[in-house]
């Protein structure tokens, strides 16, 4: 793949002054002010590329706290249906890496919130370790959110992400073992990502059982905030996270309204609207 274009066009100055606030910071300022951070997931360039980078400023206006864009993946990592469809569809229309970078560069004056990059780490190491971690920071990327790199190999890749200056996010499953949590949530800097429960995304009525403990578990082990995703899609949700975790991250239902509604960027940010109201 060939250098990102685009980028020299897009003045530094005024790119680095977006991101000042750090994952973490963010996170931590929500949950001090609101009782819980909103993390809204979409998929970069669904339903197309240019719609897609619109979302961001109106999840920053509907009161997001920080963003996971996700990088379109042919064979996608828990993903339930409707995210895995967006992801087919995004590829369908040929986008490319370097066109995500463009994409998020050319907006990221229009808001300051931070954004993550959900991305396979195959498609990571296909791109090049450095030369990934170069192009998301100059394009406005806060951190990158790797879910399928497991320590200890995830040791080496963490501390290059870091000293690229950017944010570190690895995941932690109910079945993950005491001692394996805490090597995880070591190696993360932005923040932890819990998942409710195992298998695919998706939005349930209920939080399962046991949530609450694991979480707490984990808070124990780490400064970093702990946020929680899986089956999250309504302002009951949040109200029950908000006891014990400092951010929620709603994908599959944020998703389905670009699907379904006739202005994605409106109905975005009236759904995180709804959220918040917890």
């Amino acid at each position: 793949m060939g250098k990102v274009a685009c980028l020299d066009r897009v003045p530094r100055a005024l790119i680095l002054e977006t991101w000042m606030t750090t994952l973490s910071q963010s996170i931590l300022a929500a949950k001090r002010e609101r009782g819980l951070a909103l993390m809204p997931f979409i998929a970069a360039g669904y339903p197309n590329l240019a719609d897609s980078m619109k979302l961001l400023p109106a999840l920053e206006r509907g009161g997001a706290s920080a963003i996971e864009l996700g990088f379109p993946f042919s064979d996608p990592i828990a993903d339930g249906p409707v995210i895995q469809q967006a992801f087919t569809d995004a590829l369908a229309l040929g986008l490319k890496i370097e066109q995500i970078f463009t994409g998020l560069a050319g907006v990221r004056d229009q808001f300051k919130t931070p954004v993550v990059a959900m991305v396979s780490y195959s498609i990571v190491y296909r791109y090049g370790l450095d030369r990934f971690v170069k192009d998301a920071k100059s394009s406005g990327f806060g951190g990158l959110l790797l879910p399928d790199l497991p320590p200890p190999e995830a040791e080496y890749v963490c501390d290059k992400i870091r000293a690229g200056g950017l944010d570190t996010v690895l995941l932690i499953s109910p079945s993950t073992t005491a001692a394996r949590r805490a090597k995880i949530a070591n190696l993360c800097s932005g923040f932890v990502y819990y998942l409710s429960l195992a298998g695919t995304t998706g939005e349930r009525d209920k939080l399962p059982i046991g949530l609450e403990e694991n979480v707490r578990q984990i808070k124990e082990l780490t400064d970093t905030p702990v946020c929680v995703g899986f089956g999250i899609s309504k302002p009951e949700h949040m109200k029950q996270l908000s006891a014990v975790a400092d951010g929620a991250i709603v994908g599959t239902a944020f998703v389905r309204r670009v699907k379904d509604a006739p202005d994605a960027a409106v109905a975005v940010e009236s759904y995180a609207r709804e959220l918040l109201a917890f």
